[in-house]
């Protein structure tokens, strides 16, 4: 996405503070390399990066993993991390593995408005300093 202008995903606003990605399909052993693309090129992302997961069917232990990972690198450069919209396999696995302590409770949102609403949150007191 291009930085400072405003996107439109399904008649949603995209604000320019935002990064927003999609996860389609099974997120299993060998689909976290996909992740490593997003990671390499951290200094193009905005502050808050949403990963909407309402196409991923499932997630195992090493796409877990990857998606930790993520969260570590983003939080180190400065960044937020706020996953939206998770189906019933995946969240329970992410529950199951204590996930949400890793990334924060409020930074998994059930889907993409509360994750818009969650970045502004986030985004706000940047904006005040």
């Amino acid at each position: 996405m291009e930085n400072g202008r405003i996107h439109i995903l399904q008649d949603k606003i995209i604000p320019p503070y935002v990064s927003v990605f999609k996860i389609h399909g099974p997120f299993l052993f060998g689909a976290a390399d996909k992740l490593a693309a997003m990671t390499e090129q951290l200094d193009a992302l905005q502050p808050v990066v949403i990963l909407r997961l309402r196409y991923m069917t499932a997630i195992d232990g090493t796409g877990l993993r990857a998606f930790e990972d993520l969260n570590d690198r983003l939080r180190a450069s400065g960044r937020t991390l706020i996953l939206c919209g998770a189906r019933e396999q995946p969240s329970a696995v992410m529950k199951q593995a204590g996930f949400h302590q890793h990334v924060g409770e409020r930074n998994i949102c059930a889907n993409i408005d509360a994750a818009l609403r969650r970045a502004q949150e986030i985004h706000i007191p940047v904006l005040g300093a």
